[in-house]
């Protein structure tokens, strides 16, 4: 077996998997469950099948129109391509509901809590492989189809089971296993020069707009944004009034934005919108800005007695969240992503905004005004880089730095002006929008804001001058101490076998290469002391590499460089060199041997000058009529057996190599990957 998948499984000699393995226990949640997540998903899927027959009457008459010169005939297709626009039109705005019902995907908590933003699930057809992969392994591989009857049952209960996945670690990891299992598929079924009949479908997460593909590279890249999807999903439930919670919830939205990104990266020539690379990297930064709130949930929630310093410290990451929400409402009101996303998101953009930019103002009158010593160097200092100029956006010296406890009450008394003025546009956005209108724990959270910056207020009152001036403060520097570092998908973490391994090594036997059709070749000798005048190298397969000219191998069709896939009905396409060597011994004085050859004879020729072997002895008998022999020198980079290629040829699913094979370049779909 090659380097490149030897990330998938950790042996190549190894059994498939048990009956009792994972991959046959693995099934999907029930989509019939009566809970809220699964009753949101089955509504989802159904308006996507419904915006697919509006989509498809659409297009019908569009056509029709186009081709049709009857005047009245065009009225009436004008007439029902309005109707059906309207449909739509009605369609994506009840899909846009679903997206927007964040309220379901949130943990059940007694304490109000910012709502996170999940998504939703990419719908996908059913689909059956049996008829296809069947005649494929008919005709290019030249075996019994009905040997691989199990395994492509198999794939397809796994498949299945992938189309409702269970929000939780362990549907996660059947993702994973299904997406590493494509990795085989890939290699084993698909090629550019047969066309399977597959077409793989999968609708929008955020439009519910159908899009068919032949490649496997389109199901790969819905499976991973599923992933992405999955752990939003998972990380908006975390029940973030602990710390556990906080911490799982910045893990999942790290995890969700690190695949957001991988898929960013190396997906190209996306057939829907949210696999296209702005909506992509929009998502990105979503997940991101949630996981860096959790941060600031976590930093409030550690203490309650702070010092000065300690507010002016949370202040400026408050103001690094409003920085990153207000980044992404400018992002999502773009020409290219505001059409697909729901109103609902840029109104709770919004509303964060507001309301992390008030708990910057109010942190900082908390520290002034509960701070009752003189100040240091080190807060005047941090007050002096404290603040922006709004106009110019540079960093600007504030002027007024407390002297007294008068002025500290003075610039509180400001800063608390600034965060309940804030905070009423934050619930003005709030009442505006209908969906955010249903999130009743959105509005608990801003209210008790209010009340706690009110009830502040109205105890600097007693202490402070009112006839004294007051002033609007500048904004507060966005500032933070944690560095968010995305986390990419880590595939070899989840194994997958090969379930159709016994169609041979896959380096050899993909869907990629060539070769002769099967042959019996039928050796027997006339005494003990003939030779059958072969000899053989290399492991898995076994390749013919010398036949004796005028010898019995000779005579009876056998080719330097045929493969030797079985030996008296036995097959030996995962046979080392040293039990071939065994079986031809045993053999006695007749032997008959299914072989084929390739048809790249300079690839195989390269491959046994290189001395692609198992590093084995050399072996030879002359009782047995055949000797065996491989290189003593040390295996090159690319050997079978070298510990270089594992580490120089890690697996990358996406990247496309660079091979002297041209075989291997032939390969081209219609969706690239860079």
């Amino acid at each position: 077996m090659d380097g490149e998948s030897d990330v998938h499984t950790s042996d190549v000699n190894a059994n498939t998997e048990s009956k009792a393995g994972y991959f046959h226990r693995k099934r999907g949640a029930n989509p019939l469950a009566a809970t809220c997540r699964g009753k949101l998903q089955i509504q989802r899927a159904k308006l996507n099948q419904e915006i697919n027959y509006q989509t498809m009457m659409r297009n019908g008459a569009e056509k029709l129109y186009r081709a049709t010169t009857n005047k009245k005939l065009k009225e009436t297709i004008a007439l029902e391509l309005s109707f059906v626009n309207s449909s739509l039109q009605l369609l994506k705005e009840q899909l846009a509901d679903l997206n927007s019902s964040v309220q379901l995907y949130q943990n059940n908590s007694s304490i109000s809590t910012m709502p996170m933003v999940p998504l939703g699930l990419k719908e996908t057809k059913e689909i059956d492989f049996k008829e296809p992969f069947k005649d494929f392994i008919l005709e290019h591989y030249s075996e019994d189809d009905s040997k691989f009857d199990s395994a492509i049952q198999q794939l397809n209960q796994i498949r299945q089971a992938i189309r409702t996945p269970s929000r939780d670690a362990s549907g996660v990891k059947m993702l994973f296993h299904y997406y590493n299992l494509l990795y085989f598929i890939d290699k084993r079924f698909f090629a550019s020069h047969r066309n399977l009949g597959l077409h793989f479908e999968w609708f929008d997460s955020l439009t519910g707009l159908p899009s068919m593909q032949k490649s496997i590279a389109f199901e790969k890249a819905s499976v991973l944004f599923n992933i992405a999807a999955l752990y939003t999903q998972i990380g908006a439930k975390q029940d973030r009034t602990k710390s556990e919670g906080m911490d799982a919830a910045v893990d999942n939205f790290l995890r969700g934005a690190g695949v957001f990104h991988f898929l960013k990266q190396n997906f190209s020539n996306p057939p829907s919108t949210d696999l296209s690379p702005e909506v992509l990297d929009m998502l990105t930064h979503l997940m991101l800005g949630q996981a860096r709130e959790c941060l600031f949930e976590k930093l409030v929630s550690d203490s309650e007695k702070r010092t000065l310093h300690q507010c002016l410290d949370i202040a400026q990451e408050a103001a690094q969240v409003a920085d990153v929400y207000k980044q992404l409402y400018i992002l999502q009101n773009s020409s290219v992503i505001k059409d697909c996303v729901p109103n609902s998101w840029g109104g709770l953009m919004h509303v964060k905004m507001e309301y992390y930019t008030s708990l910057s103002h109010y942190y900082v009158a908390l520290g002034l005004i509960t701070h009752k010593d003189e100040l240091n160097s080190t807060v005047q200092e941090k007050l002096e880089h404290l603040y922006i100029d709004s106009k110019s956006n540079d960093k600007r010296e504030f002027k007024f730095i407390p002297q007294n406890a008068n002025d500290r009450l003075r610039l509180g008394r400001s800063h608390l002006h600034q965060a309940i003025a804030t905070l009423e546009e934050a619930l003005r956005t709030y009442r505006m929008c209908r969906q955010l209108q249903l999130i009743d724990s959105l509005h608990d959270l801003l209210q008790k804001a209010n009340e706690k910056s009110l009830s502040l207020l109205s105890k600097v009152k007693e202490d402070v001058d009112q006839f004294q001036e007051m002033f609007e403060p500048f904004p507060i520097r966005a500032s933070t101490k944690f560095q968010l570092k995305l986390t990419d998908p880590d595939l070899s973490q989840y194994k997958a076998s090969d379930l159709f391994k016994a169609l041979g090594p896959l380096k050899f036997f993909s869907a990629k290469r060539h070769w002769t059709a099967a042959r019996i070749v039928e050796l027997k000798k006339a005494s003990d002391d003939a030779t059958f005048g072969f000899s053989v190298k290399d492991d898995c397969p076994v390749v013919v590499t010398r036949v004796e000219i005028g010898g019995i191998a000779e005579g009876c069709g056998l080719k330097e460089g045929d493969y030797i896939t079985a030996v008296n009905d036995k097959d030996t396409k995962w046979t080392t060199h040293a039990e071939m060597a065994e079986l031809i011994k045993s053999a006695g004085n007749s032997i008959s041997l299914k072989v084929v050859t390739p048809m790249n004879w300079k690839y195989l020729h390269s491959r046994g000058a290189a001395g692609m072997s198992m590093c084995s002895k050399s072996t030879s008998s002359s009782s047995s009529g055949f000797s065996s022999s491989s290189s003593r020198n040390p295996s090159p980079v690319g050997s079978l057996c070298s510990k270089e290629s594992e580490k120089r040829n890690s697996w990358n699913p996406f990247r496309r190599r660079n091979s002297k094979d041209p075989l291997e370049n032939s390969y081209i779909t219609n969706v690239l990957y860079r």
